[in-house]
């Protein structure tokens, strides 16, 4: 691979890791290149009982049980829709635990915005009276009974969350969900061998689990991160790996739960902390964000002397720990590579797993993350990184100067706030076609289709050209910081009519909304527009792209998105083709069913030209 990423600070740290003979992502990706399995790419092989494995081929048209290439590429593409919504279901049970001990006193960072937990728990329709311990207990009590609500029974959260129309739709359908662990369950059972093989009883499993995932994890966990941590507002921070310095402590959390991060930065602004470093050697002690947990910390912590910004997504994971400037890399449930460990050893680095689910060879530092006991945790790794400086200190480092700043924080209710607390000037620019519409942008980094990030930048700037605001998540956030595309200067990249509307508001021409989970706050901000103008979501001129899509959370975000009635680009194109039935039912027949559909591509001007073409479509249909 000639080109590893479009990024320099990693293009160059790519040519410093092949001087030291280390190989990584990029030459394992050429590897395997040469030996991929047409079959599986396009879905039709199965290994899921000892007849196996089956391939779908011109002499065998069924696999040994009888399943023909429809039931098999969905089944399999359902399996990996239950790891993303596994994932998400975890982290959302995770932030409950927190919520509780946040609250009664026991965490370092406390309950920041109590404002909105009585407003939630009124949204819930529960009684927002009492103390902020009783309340928040309440709160998670009811989040916890809708996790497990069985699936014979309605979901509670999707009843009180999602728009009257879209719910009428679901239970025609017979997709209306219960909680997300039952709804698994199920799900899981059904894509054993010899239970559900029919591709389109699956397809309706994959959509009742998208439901319930969204509503019920994804908008759960954002909610109650806004709680302890303070709902994200607008504010400039620093991106890529320039903002390391070597002279310092530098611990980075890495993963995508915020809460040993957010602990550390909380005991680092303590004077006596920052004095241990310096009686080490160091300037003192600075938090470094990297992939998806520091995209949360990202959100709702100004930059400043401790918390210095976010390197970038889940590909940069190796070459950052080959600048040899990293102390502590703190490993959270998700997105932390196998390598860390070797490379940890060549660079001077400690790994450590703060979660009983990571376990990484040659990483023997392995803690458990307990809401009760993080502050204890977070000085046991604080202490472990001002050790291993120690050790570093005047070895070599290699740490590219590339820093890129970045206006960070929006939410729908900072989205409101600039507005002036009404959705009506949005609205007003929409109907205009100053804005001819929006585009979430909810992906990963893949290189798949290509070096790093480089679709992703290149579809985003199609889209701001084409005067359609981006509203950006997940690891293809980081890619637009890092970019560019999140400044005011970045405005001169947008078509007339949004390059004046950003500039009335002193606002990029692509937002950032944080990290993959917060898919379930851009479906609340959608629904807000849906309901501000009297019509369902799907009638709106709004479409999701995912132009680097990876891993198993972002196909289950793609099933909701669907499910919600949305315009879906995804690149690369998923492991269906060997399917024609399922082909098209995801790309023709489900959109006269949920009003979404899947559209693939990775030509961006041509992906771009597609969004713009729905877009226009809806605004004709509004008549706008």
């Amino acid at each position: 691979m000639e080109r590893v990423s479009m990024h320099e600070s990693i293009g160059s740290l790519h040519e410093k890791v092949k001087r030291d003979g280390m190989p990584t992502v990029a030459e394992r990706f050429d590897a395997q290149e040469k030996t991929r399995c047409s079959y599986c790419t396009k879905g039709v092989s199965c290994q899921l009982c000892s007849q196996g494995p089956c391939r779908i081929t011109k002499f065998a048209d069924r696999g040994v049980c009888g399943i023909d290439a429809n039931g098999m590429v969905m089944r399999n593409l359902v399996h990996l829709n239950l790891f993303g919504t596994a994932a998400y279901t975890y982290h959302a049970k995770e932030t409950l635990k927190t919520l509780r001990a946040a609250a009664a006193g026991k965490t370092p960072f406390g309950i920041k915005n109590e404002p909105r937990l009585r407003e939630f728990a009124a949204t819930l329709g529960l009684d927002n009276g009492g103390s902020t311990q009783e309340l928040a207990d309440r709160v998670a009590d009811f989040l916890v009974a809708e996790l497990h609500r069985d699936s014979s029974e309605e979901s509670r959260l999707v009843d009180i969350l999602a728009p009257e129309s879209r719910k009428k739709l679901w239970r025609e359908l017979g997709v209306f969900p219960g909680g997300p662990l039952h709804e698994l369950l199920d799900t899981e059972t059904r894509c054993m061998t010899n239970i559900d093989s029919d591709h389109v009883s699956l397809a309706k499993m994959a959509l009742r689990m998208g439901i319930s995932m969204a509503y019920c994890a994804q908008f759960v966990l954002e909610a109650c991160q806004d709680i302890i941590f303070g709902t994200p507002s607008p504010h400039e921070t620093s991106v890529d790996v320039g903002i390391i310095d070597k002279d310092y402590v530098n611990i980075l959390p890495n993963g995508h739960e915020p809460f040993v991060g957010a602990a550390i930065i909380e005991l680092a602004h303590r004077p006596e902390v920052q004095q241990m470093a310096k009686d080490a050697g160091a300037k003192g002690i600075r938090v470094v964000g990297s992939i998806e947990t520091g995209q949360e910390l990202l959100q709702r912590y100004p930059s400043d002397d401790v918390f210095v910004g976010l390197t970038g997504n889940w590909l940069n994971q190796e070459f950052v720990l080959a600048t040899g400037a990293v102390d502590l890399f703190a490993v959270d449930m998700n997105c932390s590579v196998p390598t860390l460990g070797i490379f940890a050893d060549r660079y001077n680095a400690t790994v450590a797993s703060v979660s009983k689910l990571v376990r990484i060879p040659g990483v023997n530092l392995n803690y458990e993350y307990d809401p009760e006991k993080v502050e204890g945790l977070a000085m046991d790794l604080i202490k472990v990184a001002v050790e291993n400086f120690k050790n570093r200190k005047g070895k070599e480092t290699f740490i590219p100067a590339n820093k890129q700043k970045a206006v960070v924080g929006f939410s729908t209710e900072a989205i409101l706030g600039a507005l002036g607390g009404t959705l009506d000037p949005l609205l007003d620019v929409i109907k205009k076609g100053s804005i001819k519409g929006v585009t979430a942008l909810v992906s990963c980094s893949t290189l798949t289709n290509g070096p790093q990030d480089s679709l992703t930048v290149a579809v985003a700037k199609e889209l701001i050209k084409r005067d359609i605001l981006v509203l950006s998540a997940g690891c293809g956030n980081a890619a637009l910081q890092v970019a560019g595309l999140q400044t005011v200067e970045a405005q001169e990249l947008a078509g007339e009519g949004l390059k004046a509307v950003c500039k009335t508001l002193g606002i990029p021409p692509v937002l950032s909304f944080g990290t993959c989970t917060d898919t379930g706050r851009i479906a609340m901000l959608v629904t807000a527009v849906a309901g501000a103008l009297g019509v369902d979501p799907s009638e709106l001129p709004v479409a999701v792209t995912a132009p680097e899509y990876m891993e198993q959370k972002a196909t289950i975000d793609a099933i909701f998105a669907v499910a919600f009635g949305l315009y879906t680009h995804v690149s690369p194109v998923p492991p269906v083709t060997g399917a024609p039935d399922v082909v098209k039912l995801l790309t023709e027949d489900i959109e006269g069913i949920t009003g979404g559909k899947i559209a693939v591509g990775e030509d961006p001007a041509a992906i771009a030209g597609g969004i713009e073409a729905h877009i226009a479509k809806k605004r004709a249909a509004l008549g706008i």
